[in-house]
């Protein structure tokens, strides 16, 4: 997909007026005419594990509590998000969000007012296992997993800690409990674990499983992403075609970051599932953009690569009201940019910069 600003006006003229909250507009619109209708809100950024791509061995420096969103401004945003612009579903992400001991009772709490909204997590795995009870019986509807591979030694290189045994119980356990549908995201690395795609794929499938493969994005703390060493959609699908044939998958992909292929036995018609690859930086899916980000110290980004942000802790702590936090939001989204870089051409433009906080501290 070509996602340069040309193509995306293709999609939508912009709007004549700028919305309003005040004045009763209902959506968290762009000036591109695309709707955030996809709440992701981090809660905490530290993370439990050192994973090579994201962060360096020793962590960084994590922010206070005092700078974190409380409780009650969690379920505040997204009382404001659902009730006021229409939000369809919450994903709640970090660092890890496992982490946060009072996440049953953001879950408890948005469940309590919003009985029907979709509420998913994003966690590396850690600490599933004796979680999930609690986070089920608290609401939670649908499961992400980050795991790169499924070879001990492999995940130990990756993440600095030798823990699959662990991620594994969990995310089974949580598949036991009838948590439907679990997915599992995957990065590959060259000469790590890139290798490893028909045997994630093996696995995923036999557990029924939606594994998704996500090309790695320029969101690493140490800013050590090259394009050049990139593990692309085309570079996935030659791995598994090693094994499988793949053809796509006929259902409509909508505004899903994921394309989806159907997995054929080699020679074979029969499907034996689905798996999905997240073309992030090779084909870029700006054009269909449904989400809206909330870091875990309060602030807006309109889009992951954003090189600015839009403080609504600052206006809650303030004693702003509801409506006049919707309009901060509001504004902050219709500035969204068309597409990644300055001008918006995307990670091969000369005027790309990658953000300064990594996808720990921004939430993904």
């Amino acid at each position: 997909m070509n996602s340069s600003p040309q193509h995306l006006g293709a999609i939508a003229m912009p709007p004549r007026n700028r919305p309003n909250a005040k004045q009763g507009s209902s959506q968290l619109i762009d000036q591109w005419g695309r709707v955030a209708t996809d709440l992701r809100i981090s809660l905490i950024d530290k993370c439990n594990l050192r994973c090579t791509y994201c962060m360096p061995a020793e962590g960084l420096d994590w922010l206070p509590q005092s700078k974190l969103l409380t409780a009650d401004e969690v379920v505040r945003i997204a009382r404001i998000g659902i009730g006021t612009f229409g939000v369809e579903e919450i994903r709640f992400t970090g660092g890890e969000p496992l982490v946060r001991a009072d996440f049953p009772t953001i879950l408890r709490q948005i469940r309590q007012e919003f009985h029907e909204v979709p509420l998913s997590v994003t966690t590396n795995g850690l600490g599933l296992e004796k979680k999930i009870d609690e986070l089920i019986d608290a609401g939670l509807t649908r499961l992400n997993v980050s795991m790169d591979t499924i070879c001990k030694e492999t995940f130990a290189k990756l993440t600095r800690r030798d823990r699959l045994d662990d991620v594994v119980k969990g995310i089974d356990y949580a598949a036991s409990r009838g948590i439907k549908p679990i997915k599992i995201n995957a990065v590959l690395m060259p000469g790590v674990n890139d290798h490893e795609a028909p045997e994630l794929v093996d696995w995923a499938l036999g557990r029924g499983y939606q594994l998704r493969f996500i090309e790695q994005m320029p969101l690493d703390a140490d800013h050590q992403w090259d394009r050049d060493n990139l593990i692309t959609a085309h570079d996935i699908k030659e791995q598994l075609s090693i094994k499988y044939d793949l053809t796509p998958h006929p259902a409509p992909r909508k505004s899903s970051p994921a394309m989806l292929w159907d997995v054929h036995p080699m020679g074979s018609p029969d499907v034996l599932g689905q798996v999905g690859i997240i073309a992030s930086v090779t084909e870029p899916f700006c054009a269909a953009c449904t989400r809206t980000r909330i870091t875990s110290d309060g602030k807006v980004r309109s889009c992951l690569f954003s090189l600015t942000e839009t403080d609504l802790m600052g206006a809650m702590r303030s004693g702003a009201s509801d409506e006049e936090v919707a309009a901060i939001w509001q504004n902050a989204m219709w500035n969204k940019p068309a597409a990644h870089g300055k001008n918006s051409a995307g990670f091969e433009a000369e005027d790309f910069v990658q953000p300064e906080r990594s996808m720990s501290a921004i939430g993904g």
